[in-house]
């Protein structure tokens, strides 16, 4: 039995998930009484349309959404969110690309994670115990469960309550820059990544700098009349390769990757112009990191930053299995959004790789997860 004060309704268990329903049933008063049972009666419908978790997942998975091409998958958020009962507002953040906010009521809490991914796109496919795609835990499988876990609340009864995907994550993040605008009276949002279902007590920052140097061009067969600007590329990574990095007794050790190198013009000549792309997974302020990279190239090269992001410590909940992850996430532009927490189904080592994939199991529990994570806090509110 469902219950409002004089508006009992029976209610019937009957989805996987074991959402609760209401049927044309129960003790109704004709006006205030009638009204609510038909609000409940059209979402019952619209819950008949739903897809399931896995299907739902898949069904994300199958359309490809590399960055700057999420407009496939952005539609399928809108019509589906739109045909469960939310209210459904497209931000265009560039041309043809839209952030989704979906909402029912005037939401408090909000779950947000991002439609886009990386290349190349793999085919959805399934294995016993597995969704297998690009995206499939990077993030598809978190707006699935997300979704999911919203339309449960809302069957329950809970109301205030929303859901934003964004563009462009994973290179730049204009999305969560231009979500930042949006007008909202959030109090927390549930950020969704692949954290294996623990709740990210911090995340390490993100430097991504560009150094580039120059030389003076000459015929490889004469090298002394020239000089190369990729052996002195090469010695500055060597140097920066050799730093000590700061550490944080939470966050661990600075991480550094040589992403990519480019430079010179063919085998014959001594190259002008070379440069490289570095990534830093920060456990300081990126002021403090950029400072330590000037200091150690001096006047042999340009260092441009390309992105930064500072480390970010998120709000705790008790009851939740922690850990700390090394990556980067929208949160630190979502700061209008109210207090972030992190967590999502699935494996970092999973992600961005050629088997890309998440375990069945993991999409279930986290549904519950976020369940339990919205419970609690809505008692906060």
């Amino acid at each position: 039995l469902w219950e409002q004060p004089g508006r009992p309704f029976f209610m019937a268990r009957f989805s996987p998930h074991g959402m609760k329903m209401p049927v044309a049933t129960g003790i109704l008063t004709f006006r205030a009484d009638l009204r609510i049972f038909l609000m409940h009666f059209c979402r019952t419908i619209h819950i008949l349309k739903r897809l399931e978790l896995f299907d739902l997942t898949k069904a994300l998975v199958a359309i490809a959404s590399p960055t700057g091409n999420e407009q496939g998958v952005t539609s399928f958020l809108h019509d589906y969110l739109r045909d469960a009962g939310f209210l459904v507002d497209l931000q265009e953040v560039a041309d043809e690309r839209f952030n989704v906010y979906a909402r029912v009521g005037d939401p408090v809490v909000v779950f947000s994670t991002h439609t886009d991914t990386v290349s190349p796109f793999v085919a959805v496919k399934e294995s016993d115990g597995f969704i297998h795609g690009r995206g499939a835990c990077d993030a598809k499988g978190i707006i699935a469960a997300q979704i999911k876990a919203a339309e449960r609340l809302l069957s329950d009864g809970l109301e205030d309550l929303g859901l934003l995907f964004v563009v462009g994550e994973e290179r730049g993040s204009d999305g969560a820059r231009a979500a930042n605008g949006v007008p909202n009276r959030c109090r927390f949002l549930i950020n969704g990544e692949p954290t294996e279902n623990k709740l990210a007590i911090a995340s390490k920052g993100v430097l991504r700098v560009a150094v580039t140097t120059t030389g003076r061009a000459a015929h490889s067969a004469c090298p002394e009349q020239g000089k190369s600007a990729i052996l002195k590329l090469l010695d500055i990574l060597a140097d920066l390769r050799g730093l000590a990095y700061p550490r944080h007794d939470d966050l661990g050790g600075t991480i550094f990757n040589i992403g990519t190198i480019a430079g010179g013009t063919q085998a014959n000549v001594v190259p002008d112009h070379a440069s490289a792309e570095l990534m830093f997974r920060t456990v300081t302020e990126c002021s403090v990191m950029k400072n330590l990279l000037e200091t150690a190239v001096g006047e042999r090269a340009e260092v441009r930053s390309l992105f930064e992001s500072d480390p970010v410590f998120f709000e705790v909940l008790e009851g939740f299995e922690t850990t700390v992850v090394s990556f980067a996430t929208d949160v630190p532009l979502l700061t209008n959004w109210g207090r972030p927490l992190l967590l999502g189904p699935g494996s970092i080592l999973e992600a961005h790789g050629p088997d890309e994939r998440i375990a069945k199991k993991d999409l279930t529990r986290a549904v519950n997860l976020y369940c339990r994570m919205v419970e609690t806090l809505m008692c906060r509110v």
